[in-house]
């Protein structure tokens, strides 16, 4: 918390040849997220005289290395999933109270860096991250509350499925009658083997139709970017019809053997293995609501969007291309790491610095940035702090991007990005969508990029069958923009702002769709590109000229969905 509001933090080996990192601009909010599942054994574990400390498990621990991480992270795959005996016994018994302990002081940092004065500086949330590893697959999501009256953590052991877990919040938060209010975060579904977003169609439609209620009412955004990757979309997967999209080649890891999961789910995602799916990505899951609420009258996956950085390393927002000094603790503490293929598991060169999640709120306090949240009006970036604004609706006005008063009269008239667009007035004919970017003007030291375009990308359902089209609506795009890689010299035509109001010219009132936008930058260096910049020739590694890593990218920015509900 002291990093996400200015303070410099030392990140490195603990030999002290690290690096002091720190914010240029700190943060409105943050909150710590740490895994739910092992609160107690690390610290049972960390805590001389308790009764694990010299454990066989608690000794392993201790001398460090990938083979604790990967030990424990194996017990997250099993469908009865247990713990440690020898640090927590064989009924668990031994970790609840230090779990407790370490619990209180997630809480009590929490509380302490809030600011509750009038000026509002900075939000912390108290929250957790639930680690389903199910089959080796990434199902976590990060578990956020309200306010300060909160339940112990629901982890994996007492809850192996999603499903459990929203059950648990629900009785032990939103029904205990303390105040109590949670939503979770789907987290980094790019290595999920397809189960993130699966569709349960077991037992009858009602009770098909609870579990997406449940669901919708629990996870109302999703993490579109992180420091392992885009999960936006990836062009070539099976069940859905469209061209092409040049820009879903962002930020991706290759996967070798690449293999289609089809309609079904694999395992391996953690460690970069098994199968690709379109439900690993935002696209396929919000297609795959589509497809759910033409049979349920529920989408279970009426999502917004969010990033974040999922640093490991307790600096929060740091996501600076030019300064990236890796997020995963030991496994990439060094200039030589970041820039190899991975340790714990594939990733080094493969990782990015993350991103941050924007929120419309009316203050900056617990209470408006939840609700803003809840209510999906929110957007994820890969990085930079470009402004962007969304609104949908059947009569906006085509002149409101000259316009000054464009927020107040789009918000009056139609709905903010994460909204549903009401019924339609007879003879309104297609629906209308503004976008406003503001280029990130960055700092003195580093100005922002240049914007390159905006894009509208659409996902409708039509006779069953799933579709994507991008429009492009304001911009450049010829692709004149460049950035020279051994120099990071960037040239081309670029804006400070971009604005369209757009109307779908093939909308089919027959068709339920969502519209959300993306914003381009032009490109700039990648950090690997800088890192190995820095290295004489001689010093670089193998990464510094392998052709599958890129040497650039065009960061961006990706707006909640705006919802058309056929026949509403």
């Amino acid at each position: 918390y002291r990093f996400a509001t200015g303070a410099p933090l030392y990140v490195g080996p603990l030999d002290g040849s690290g690096e002091m990192v720190s914010l240029d601009r700190p943060l409105d909010f943050a909150a710590v997220t740490d895994h739910s599942e092992f609160l107690g054994e690390v610290e049972a574990c960390t805590t001389p005289g308790s009764a694990a400390y010299d454990s066989d498990g608690c000794q392993s621990y201790r001398r460090g290395g990938n083979g604790p991480v990967s030990g424990w992270g194996i017990l997250l795959t099993f469908v009865d999933p247990q713990h440690d005996a020898s640090i927590c016994g064989g009924d668990g018994a031994k970790c609840a109270g230090p779990a407790a302990s370490a619990w209180r002081r997630v809480q009590d940092a929490a509380e302490a860096a809030y600011d509750r004065t009038a000026a509002c500086r900075f939000t912390s949330f108290v929250g957790y991250e639930y680690s389903s590893g199910y089959q080796g697959s990434t199902l976590h999501r990060n578990v956020i509350f309200k306010n300060e009256r909160v339940p112990a953590p629901t982890t994996f052991f007492e809850q192996p499925t999603p499903e459990g877990l929203w059950q648990e919040l629900k009785v032990g938060c939103t029904l205990a009658g303390t105040g109590c209010e949670v939503l979770a975060i789907p987290h980094n579904p790019n290595e999920s083997n397809g189960r993130m977003f699966f569709v349960d169609t077991s037992g009858t439609v009602e009770e098909q139709r609870a579990r997406a209620t449940l669901r919708a009412a629990t996870e109302p955004v999703m993490e579109v970017y992180q420091h392992k990757g885009d999960s936006e979309c990836q062009d070539g997967l099976l069940g859905v019809l469209g061209a092409p999209d040049e820009a879903c080649g962002f930020e991706k890891s290759p996967r070798s053997p690449y293999t289609d999961c089809g309609d079904g789910v694999g395992s391996g995602g953690v460690a970069r293995g098994g199968c690709y799916s379109v439900r690993d990505f935002a696209r396929g899951a919000l297609l795959e609501g589509l497809k759910a609420e033409e049979r349920l009258a529920v989408n279970p996956f009426r999502l917004g969007f969010i990033a974040s950085t999922d640093t490991h390393n307790g600096d929060p927002g740091n996501v600076a291309e030019h300064h990236f000094v890796g997020h995963r603790g030991t496994d990439d503490n060094t200039a030589a790491l970041q820039l190899a293929y991975g340790n714990l598991t594939p990733g080094g060169v493969w990782f990015s610095p993350g991103g941050l999640a924007a929120v419309w709120a009316a203050e900056n306090s617990r209470a408006a940035i939840f609700d803003a949240i809840a209510r999906r009006e929110v957007y994820g970036t890969s990085g930079p702090r470009m402004a962007v604004r969304m609104f949908g609706g059947w009569q906006l006005d085509g002149g409101l991007c000259a316009d000054p008063q464009l927020v107040a009269k789009a918000d009056a008239t139609g709905v903010p990005m994460g909204g549903v667009l009401p019924t339609a007035p007879t003879g309104a004919g297609a629906p209308r969508f503004v976008v406003s970017a503001l280029k990130d003007a960055g700092t003195t030291q580093r100005p922002g990029a240049a914007l390159q375009r905006l894009q509208i990308i659409k996902g409708w359902v039509e006779a069953g069958a799933a579709h994507q089209k991008v429009f492009d609506v304001a911009g450049d795009t010829t692709g004149k923009a460049t950035v020279d890689p051994a120099t990071c010299a960037t040239s081309g035509p670029g804006a400070d702002s971009l604005c369209a109001v757009w109307q779908d010219p093939e909308f089919d009132p027959a068709r339920p769709a969502f519209y959300y936008a993306r914003v381009l930058e032009n490109p700039t260096c990648r950090w690997s590109t800088i890192r190995c910049n820095a290295l004489a020739p001689g010093d670089r590694p193998p990464s510094c000229t392998d052709p599958a890593v890129p040497r650039s990218v065009e960061e961006r920015a990706w707006t909640s969905p705006i919802w058309y509900r056929a026949g509403k």
